[in-house]
């Protein structure tokens, strides 16, 4: 596991609490350890609905910023079987850094990396990555979506945890690259440690899971890796690839 590690992110420093409850999408009030009860920030628009129970432990990054209304945001939270992830900001960090740090050896010859790159008129793409920095061909650069995963069920990761519309329109766009010669990709990031495969969440949004198949079939690459927490080092790191099934 060290080299997961290596390779992975510094978490800032945490501070451990209780949840009490999550509302409003962006907020969450918690109780810290120290007994003192504050409302953070919750940096995830998903349902959240395998990682909200109250009376959880949670873990808080603290913030000195005097333009930020809330000191606090929500990091991680302890389910069950596992820790999971809250911060939605993190999957395009961990991703990026890896492939910037080699860690994923399907993207070994990329030399150039890009995040947030716009597209088309209406659209931007997580990644772009090439072989010859701005001046490569088609096929030399890949295009890639970052989605982070934090629904689990019986093993299963499942992607989305609510409707999505534009996750539909980034699969519809990726499409469209691919058929005009560049590589694509679909990464999910499961953020915890508990899941042994992923499927699209047909139970959740049907209109995805077909787009997503639709996708696959149309030369959209699929990768889904998951997560190791350490909060003892103080980091994060991509640990496994995981199958997936669609």
């Amino acid at each position: 596991m060290q080299g997961v590690y290596s390779n992975g992110l510094i978490l800032p420093d945490l501070i451990p609490g209780k949840l009490i409850k999550r509302y409003k999408r962006f907020l969450a009030d918690i109780e810290l350890d120290s007994g003192e009860k504050v409302t953070a920030h919750c940096p995830n628009t998903g349902t959240m609905r395998a990682c909200s129970e109250p009376g959880r432990k949670v873990y808080l990054s603290s913030h000195d910023n005097p333009k930020r209304k809330y000191k606090y945001t929500w990091e991680i939270i302890e389910m069950t079987s596992s820790l999971v992830g809250v911060n939605t900001l993190l999957p395009n960090r961990l991703v990026y850094h890896s492939i910037k740090a080699g860690r994923l050896k399907e993207f070994a010859e990329y030399e150039d990396v890009r995040a947030e790159v716009k597209v088309g008129e209406k659209h931007r793409l997580d990644l772009m990555i090439s072989k010859n920095g701005p001046n490569s061909c088609c096929a030399d650069t890949c295009y890639i979506e970052i989605k982070n995963c934090s629904l689990v069920e019986d093993g299963t990761a499942c992607f989305p945890d609510a409707v999505t519309v534009r996750g539909r329109n980034h699969l519809i766009e990726l499409q469209r690259l691919a058929a005009s010669g560049f590589r694509t990709m679909m990464f999910f990031l499961i953020n915890r440690m508990d899941a042994r495969i992923f499927k699209p969440a047909d139970h959740i949004d049907p209109a995805y899971g077909k787009e997503l198949r639709k996708a696959h079939q149309n030369g959209v690459e699929i990768m889904v890796y998951d997560v190791a927490y350490d909060l003892k080092k103080g980091r994060v790191g991509l640990r496994n690839q995981v199958p997936f099934q669609l």
